[in-house]
């Protein structure tokens, strides 16, 4: 069986962290993001995946090449011209003779809701669509359901009559493609895979399953660290690095061969420690915190529930807290993110597009690559700062700092 994953799009949305790496290769409980999707579609039964391409995907390729590091085959397609899901997925046909999974490279999905779409087309016969049922599907594209097979989609209904809505996960049948062939443009101006559907579900041809397992759409980089916190509650403890003695290894933490922990950090897991990493002397690292490889926390300094990507260091008396920090990026010494406002509201996220409520308590900073710090900065909450920005000693940085600023 084979698999398609889209991951053309530039994920203009996840900036400043996709300035120069796709969203699929973002690090998330120790992976590249699409990493965990490819080990689920592994886990089915699925023996070839075919990922479609588009921005940076020459770092995709070069990444997973073909494939055989994960033991699984994986081919590439372009999409040079982006012109809607349809298109993209019209893309695979020549590649394709059979029943196959279709998935956004964006979508945090498991294996058991998978399985469950497998069982079920091998039941029925028709295509399976994935359908996420929500508080609010008003504001969604929502399917309509008669007896298990969808009937029809209506985008923002005033009056929905499900709760459910498009997962973008699928399991297709080779019809799809006749489909795709019949479909128009859209008010969009793209060939949207969703009318496509439709055409399938007006044939009685689209089964629905109400996926049971978390979703997570990671559109925003916030979603990041919720998609980190669902991954490491299965986390296993395996530690195979150089433990010093006098450090503390607590709970579910992994750590990589090549990694060092010095004596007097203390790690509490769940934690992804990867290989190459510098830890401590002295140090905390709190729960739910991932590690890129090569990174160094060093003495008195705590990180709390974030994402550090590689080659970042964080090495004398600094905090982070709920926070997704880019690559190369180096903290001065006492640097601190803030990640709580007094009045324990929400954090609101300033982007181009003005401010967006991040639906968390906690909320850090948002650091783009090379981004450099000097001694007892200040970042506050909500903070968004693009790479090679400069915050300077003893300066607080708020709201969003463009690409190379300068704050002194």
């Amino acid at each position: 069986m084979k698999a398609l994953i889209l991951a053309a799009g530039e994920g203009t949305r996840l900036r400043p962290l996709t300035s120069n790496v796709p969203k699929p290769l973002l690090t998330v409980a120790g992976k590249p993001f699409m990493t965990h999707t490819i080990e689920a579609l592994k886990a089915v039964g699925v023996e070839e995946v075919i990922i479609l391409t588009g921005f940076r995907g020459d770092r995709i390729r070069s990444h997973y090449r073909n494939g055989e590091t994960l033991g699984i085959k994986i081919s590439y397609l372009e999409q040079k011209e982006r012109k809607g899901t349809a298109h993209a997925i019209g893309m695979a046909e020549s590649q394709i003779d059979g029943p196959f999974f279709c998935l956004a490279g964006d979508v945090l999905v498991n294996a058991e809701d998978l399985n469950a779409m497998k069982a079920l087309h091998k039941e029925g016969g028709s295509s399976v669509l994935g359908a996420i049922e929500v508080e609010d599907p008003s504001r969604f594209g929502v399917i309509e359901v008669e007896a298990g097979r969808m009937v029809g989609i209506v985008e923002k209904p005033q009056d929905p009559k499900s709760n459910l809505i498009n997962s973008s996960v699928y399991l297709f049948n080779p019809d799809v493609f006749q489909k795709i062939a019949l479909t128009e443009l859209s008010d969009r101006q793209e060939y949207e895979i969703t009318d496509s559907i439709a055409m399938l579900a007006a044939e009685g041809n689209v089964l629905v399953h109400p996926m049971q397992g978390e979703w997570i759409d990671v559109g925003q980089p916030w979603d990041l660290l919720k998609a980190n916190e669902k991954l490491m509650s299965v986390l296993k403890r395996n530690v195979e690095g150089t433990v010093e003695e006098g450090a503390y290894i607590i709970g579910e933490v992994v750590v990589e061969e090549g990694a060092r922990i010095r004596s007097g950090s203390y790690i509490e897991g769940p934690a992804y420690i990867s290989a190459g990493c510098d830890i401590g002397p002295n140090c905390h690292i709190r729960a739910h915190t991932c590690l890129g490889p090569r990174c160094r926390v060093g003495n008195a300094s705590e990180v709390k529930n974030s994402i550090i990507m590689a080659d970042t260091k964080v090495p004398h008396h600094n905090y982070i807290g709920d926070s997704i920090i880019g690559e190369r990026c180096n903290f001065g010494s006492g640097t601190k993110v803030a990640n709580l406002r007094f009045d324990h509201r929400n954090i609101k996220v300033m982007t181009k597009n003005g401010q967006v409520d991040s639906g968390r308590r906690k909320m850090g900073v948002v650091m783009g690559d090379d981004v450099e710090t000097g001694i007892n900065a200040m970042i506050l909450p909500g903070t968004v700062i693009f790479e090679k920005a400069i915050i300077g000693a003893g300066s607080t940085a708020y709201g969003l700092i463009g690409k190379g600023a300068q704050i002194l």
